[in-house]
C-alpha cells in the first residue's frame, strides 16, 4: 500500500513538472471581439471508445454553447490521469471508478462530476472482455491460473474484473500472473504469444478479434449488473474555486452522453478522430452504455471487491466521491 501511495504522490509531482500550455488551475479565457470569451479546459482522457461522447459533444457544439473549449490529452489509464487533475495539469479527467476510489481513500482530493460509461451488462456482448488466441487451451476464466494475463494498469479495475471472473469460474485469482500493458499494445503481444490472455476494451477488443482471438468471458459483466465503469472528475479545489465552470462542464457532458447513446453510429465514427482503426474493424466495435447517472449499487460491489483485494488505504467515502 505504501508503494501505491508513493506512486500517486510521485505521479503528481512528475505530471505537475510536465504541465505546459496556456491553461492554469482555473482554465484559460480567450476573449473574442465583443464576446464574453471562452474558457478553455484541459481534459485528460484515454484513447478508447469510452470517451467518444466528449469528442462528439465538442463537434456538435454542446460545450461551445456553454462557453467551453476542450483541450483533450490522452493517457494510458485513469491511474495516470488522477495525479494530472490533482496537480492542475488537467481541469477535468476521465477515470475508471477504481482509480478514483483508490485516490479518494488515500485522501487525494478528487470529486466525480459526471457519469462516464457503463457495461452493457450482456455476457459475450460487452465492450470489454478477457481474450485469448483462437487455439489457446484456455476455455474458462478458471484456466487462467498460472498464466500471464495483461491489464492496462495493475491493481486497478481490470485486474479486479479478471480476479472476479476467475473466482466466479471456481478458480484462484491469486494464481494468475498479471502484467501491465497499454491497450494498444495488447493485440500484438497476444498474437506473438508474449502473453496468454488480455483484458481488453474497445477498440482493442475488435482488433484482437480481427486477428482471430476469442473471448473467454466479459469480465466487467462478471463484476456486477450494469457496472458503472468510469466517471468524469475534477479536483475538490477546482470544484470549490470554479463551480460555474464545473456546472457548465456537467451540463455539456450530460448532453453529450445522451446524444451518443441516441446516435450510436455517430459515436462510433467519432472514435476515428482520436484512434487509428481500420473501417472494417471499427464496424465490429461494441459500444458501451452511456447512461445519465452512475449505478450506485454496482460501484458499491466494485468497492467491496477492491477492499478484498487490498486496494484501498481505507474504505472509500462514496457519498463524498460521487456526483
Amino acid at each position: 500500500m505504501r508503494r501505491l501511495l508513493a506512486g500517486v504522490t510521485s505521479g503528481v509531482l512528475l505530471l505537475a513538472a510536465a504541465a505546459c500550455g496556456s491553461s492554469d488551475d482555473s482554465g484559460s479565457t480567450d476573449g473574442g471581439s465583443g464576446s464574453a470569451g471562452v474558457t478553455t479546459v484541459e481534459v485528460g482522457v484515454i484513447p478508447i471508445v469510452d470517451v467518444a461522447p466528449l469528442y462528439l459533444g465538442q463537434e456538435k457544439g454542446f460545450f461551445s454553447a456553454r462557453g467551453l473549449k476542450l483541450s483533450l490529452t490522452t493517457a494510458q489509464g485513469g491511474a495516470a490521469i488522477v495525479p494530472g487533475v490533482v496537480s492542475g495539469q488537467f481541469q477535468f479527467g476521465f477515470s475508471n471508478v477504481t482509480s478514483l476510489m483508490i485516490a479518494q481513500a488515500a485522501d487525494v482530493p478528487v470529486k466525480a462530476v459526471a457519469n462516464g460509461i457503463a457495461s452493457t451488462g450482456e455476457q459475450g456482448a460487452d465492450f470489454g472482455a478477457i481474450t485469448v488466441k483462437g487455439d489457446s487451451p484456455v476455455k474458462t476464466a478458471k484456466d487462467l491460473e498460472g498464466r500471464k494475463v495483461a491489464v492496462n494498469t495493475l491493481k486497478n479495475i481490470n485486474e479486479t474484473a479478471v480476479r472476479a471472473a476467475v473466482a466466479k469460474a471456481g478458480g484462484d485469482p491469486d494464481e494468475v500472473d498479471f502484467v501491465e500493458l497499454a491497450f494498444d499494445q495488447m493485440p500484438a503481444a497476444l498474437d506473438s504469444g508474449q502473453i496468454d490472455a488480455a483484458m481488453v476494451v474497445e477498440p482493442a477488443l475488435a482488433t484482437v478479434k480481427s486477428q482471430g482471438a476469442r473471448e473467454v468471458t466479459s469480465a466487467l459483466v462478471d463484476v456486477a449488473d450494469d457496472l458503472t465503469v468510469a466517471l468524469y472528475f475534477t479536483s475538490t479545489q477546482y470544484a470549490e474555486k470554479n463551480p460555474d465552470v464545473v456546472k457548465r462542464f456537467q451540463e455539456a457532458t450530460a448532453e453529450s452522453l445522451a446524444y451518443a447513446d441516441a446516435h450510436p453510429e455517430e459515436a462510433r465514427e467519432a472514435v476515428t478522430s482520436y484512434t487509428k482503426i481500420p473501417a472494417e474493424v471499427l464496424a465490429e466495435v461494441t459500444l458501451p452504455k452511456w447512461p445519465a447517472e452512475p449505478n450506485r449499487a454496482s460501484i458499491e460491489e466494485l468497492a467491496r471487491l477492491g477492499s478484498a483485494d487490498g486496494l484501498f488505504k481505507a474504505a472509500p467515502d462514496l457519498d463524498a466521491l460521487l456526483p
